[in-house]
């Protein structure tokens, strides 16, 4: 029930002075249907929010977070919840501000090569409305049901990073609404009206940015483009614009099975080295099985002579595959057909051509529960980087990613103690400092995301402070979602 009614009753159970004018406004900012009391589904990272707020446009999504302001409230952005539980839980959550009608799809006719988005937008609908046209966002996130804004909040990449780097990278300009409520404004080139958005009281730029990040104290950062992956810590995505390209002719994906970290770092420089221009370089490495016994008498003939046959030492010699590396091609028909037979040639005679991606093609190896991991290293590393995954963890781990660019996922079980897990997210970061890497924890139970170091040593965080005090001074955006405590 999401009358004004029921919200009252809800929230006079509550001691907070002034919940009752609270609840009240929020209804009529964005209407009965779409205000209410959280339950206990509305979590951000185990943190249970007070309450929903579902604004139909910018101008009522401002006016909450001003309600916010008056009253000392703190907000924390959600599109579709896929990616809710990543990171570290914020200190307190009143308002969840649900982005779901911030919604729209505007774009020229064919031919355009920019798309403005609305941050509610599911990835899905947004790639299915420019395919009409022939066009696609070069973005292909794993989370399903994903929004738009819920991966750039995360900046969330998927295989296709690989050529086009992640969403972030195609992020032209941004409208977003600051703490205080102000719609801002923010183009490649500075500051641009970007769309049909209506703004709250008028596109402007943020007060102090040009200071902040034209006069030398934050040299080289776009704010547009930090807001990426600050999990609605800076501001809150109303609308992106970014670059859209041709839907490509053709699509092959090349397999070939690999069982090592080793033999993965030979491949991939292979890979590389060929100049063939692979859209993306994906392996999946999950735990090896190893091939069952073969009952066959010591005596058969393709035995005799050979007492390392599998038949007498009672295990095989090589484990079943223990994964793939697989390599896009896209582009013209005839030449992506003569590029894989150059990448057949590279890859040896194990390889194997498709014309459909493989099952676990763009998703992740963790399940829900797992602690998640992020590993970046760059690519001649990444080998040294799983290695010392599998020493500390005493095994093989799930790993999986984009090997061509040296960012992997991997998954440990989610019964693992809390301080177990610390002592392999130490010796694994110990491994990376020497070689530029990081392993950051993506996601994990309760217990252990409250025990452990989720990001590890953060060059940046001092940068990152003072961006968040100049914007959100008051701490009132997820406070406690950023690295750092911010």
């Amino acid at each position: 029930m999401c009358t004004i009614t029921a919200m009252a009753a809800a929230a006079s159970s509550t001691d907070r002075p002034g919940a009752l004018e609270i609840t009240r406004r929020l209804a009529e900012i964005c209407g009965p249907p779409f205000a209410r009391f959280a339950g206990a589904a509305d979590e951000v990272a185990g943190r249970t929010a007070r309450w929903v707020a579902v604004p139909g446009g910018p101008r009522a999504a401002a006016e909450v977070l001003r309600l916010a302001a008056a009253h000392g409230l703190t907000v924390v952005p959600r599109g579709a919840g896929t990616k809710i539980d990543w990171g570290a839980a914020p200190e307190q959550v009143d308002i969840m501000l649900d982005t779901g009608r911030l919604a729209g799809v505007w774009h020229e006719a064919q031919g355009s090569a920019l798309a403005e988005v609305g941050a509610g937008t599911p990835l899905r609908a947004v790639q299915a409305a420019l395919e009409r046209t022939g066009r696609r966002l070069p973005v292909d996130a794993p989370s399903p049901g994903a929004t738009l804004g819920g991966v750039l909040a995360a900046d969330e990449a998927g295989p296709l990073r690989h050529r086009h780097g992640t969403p972030c990278a195609q992020l032209v300009g941004v409208r977003y609404l600051d703490a205080e409520g102000e719609l801002v404004s923010l183009g490649e080139a500075g500051t641009a009206p970007l769309g049909r958005a209506a703004p709250a009281r008028s596109g402007v730029a943020h007060p102090g940015a040009a200071a902040l990040f034209g006069r030398g104290e934050l040299p080289g950062l776009d704010l547009a483009r930090l807001l990426c992956g600050s999990q609605g810590g800076l501001g809150v995505l109303v609308s992106a614009t970014l670059r859209v390209q041709a839907v490509p002719a053709s699509r092959v994906w090349v397999s070939r099975p690999v069982w090592t970290p080793l033999e993965v770092h030979d491949l991939v420089r292979a890979v590389l080295g060929a100049g063939l221009d692979p859209a993306a370089v994906e392996l999946d490495l999950p735990v090896p099985v190893p091939l069952p016994r073969r009952r066959v008498s010591p005596f058969h003939p393709s035995v005799v002579g050979r007492p390392d046959h599998p038949a007498l030492t009672g295990r095989s010699t090589r484990p079943a595959a223990a994964g793939s590396l697989v390599v896009l091609l896209e582009g013209g028909p005839a030449q992506v057909a003569e590029r894989a037979d150059r990448l057949v040639e590279v890859l040896g005679d194990e390889a194997v051509v498709s014309h459909a991606a493989p099952e676990w093609w763009g998703r992740y190896p963790f399940a829900p529960g797992d602690t998640a991991l992020r590993i970046e290293v760059p690519i001649n590393d990444l080998h040294a980087a799983v290695y010392a995954l599998r020493d500390a963890a005493g095994g093989p781990v799930p790993v999986r990613g984009s090997a061509g660019v040296g960012t992997v996922h991997a998954a440990l079980p989610g019964t693992l103690p809390p301080e177990r897990v610390a002592s392999i997210l130490s010796a694994v970061r110990g491994v990376l400092l020497a070689r530029q890497g990081r392993c950051v924890v993506v996601s994990a139970p309760g217990a252990i995301r409250r025990a452990v170091d989720l990001w590890g040593e953060l060059p940046t965080l001092s940068r990152l402070r003072a961006v968040k005090a100049h914007l959100d001074p008051s701490h009132r955006l997820a406070p406690g979602r950023l690295p750092g405590g911010l």
